[in-house]
């Protein structure tokens, strides 16, 4: 019996800049570095830091505690307009070429990547 994994719906993309809007790491703010749709996750840059322990490699011959980004759930997150440097939730409108675009729905304005 095939097992599907089902995708969650992911607000944000790669590059966007987000706030989060619960949690310990509330009112934080950063880039998103990395998507994970399977898991409905996203990887923020200098948000929620965690050290990680690792073992000497041919990589790092060091070894030692390592500083990482770990996943934050998406539902955690708001994008933060580039217009008026709020944060806001997402909409989508269309130009009037018929191409779809993300709008800001606190200032209206679109949001281009």
């Amino acid at each position: 019996m095939a097992v599907t994994i089902e995708r969650e719906q992911v607000h944000v993309k790669k590059g966007d800049m987000v706030e989060v809007i619960a949690g310990r790491q509330r009112g934080k703010r950063g880039k998103v570095l990395k998507v994970l749709p399977k898991h409905g996750k996203v990887i923020i840059e200098g948000v929620n830091v965690v050290k990680r322990h690792t073992k000497p490699t041919q990589k790092m011959p060091q070894g030692g505690v390592v500083e990482k980004e770990a996943p934050v759930y998406s539902s955690r997150v708001m994008m933060v307009c580039p217009k008026c440097g709020r944060a806001a939730r997402v909409g989508h409108g269309y130009l009037a070429d018929g191409a779809k675009v993300r709008v800001c729905k606190r200032c209206g304005e679109q949001i281009e990547k």
